[in-house]
């Protein structure tokens, strides 16, 4: 588990993101249930594509609760990445997450000082959550899948017995890879976790 939001909208939660469709395309597909009104009701088909459906709905609302568990996990690190996001750059999350972010931050922040800060002494009122939560583990290992052939990425050693050394990422391949290795891959869209 990477422990990171990633831009393009795809998760590796335990593998649970080995559905190819995007979340806008499970939300396509839902979509399509207008089309089961119009057949008839004791046709097998329509059995199996309801059936299908809330297996797309069952997948789709555990992805976006696995994101909002990141979210609550490492709120402050989420919204310091999005502070600090330059002009252009593809937001980690939606503006409803954003939302809820800033919210859940607040709404701590606010605990804190009601059950426990005012109770201390003054010099002590004060709390950073960026360094009191655990930051994302970068280090963890992925799995993932090519999207887009890539050449010359560098692999960092394991040991120090080892030297940095490159590799060729094939197309349709899968590999298992530290997550900062292939951050920005995952950014870009060359490569999809698994």
């Amino acid at each position: 588990m990477t422990e990171e939001l990633d831009p393009t909208a795809q998760d590796s939660d335990g593998g649970s993101e080995e559905v190819v469709l995007t979340p806008a395309e499970l939300i396509e597909r839902l979509e399509q249930e207008e089309n089961l009104r119009r057949a008839k009701k004791g046709d097998l088909k329509v059995t199996i594509h309801r059936m299908e459906m809330e297996r797309i709905r069952y997948v789709l609302s555990s992805y976006l609760r696995c994101r909002l568990m990141k979210i609550e996990k490492f709120f402050p690190h989420i919204l310091e990445k999005e502070k600090t996001a330059h002009e252009g750059e593809l937001s980690s999350l939606s503006p409803e997450e954003l939302v809820f972010a800033k919210q859940y931050m607040a709404n701590t922040e606010t605990y804190l000082k009601n059950v426990a800060l005012k109770h201390m002494p003054p010099n002590l009122q004060m709390v950073d959550l960026l360094r009191s939560v655990p930051k994302p583990d970068l280090d963890s290992y992925v799995f993932l899948r090519v999207k887009v052939r890539q050449e010359n990425i560098l692999v960092e050693p394991e040991t120090d017995e080892q030297r940095d050394y490159v590799i060729d990422l094939e197309e349709g391949s899968q590999h298992l890879i530290r997550y900062k290795t292939i951050a920005p891959l995952v950014a870009s869209g060359a490569v999809q976790l698994i």
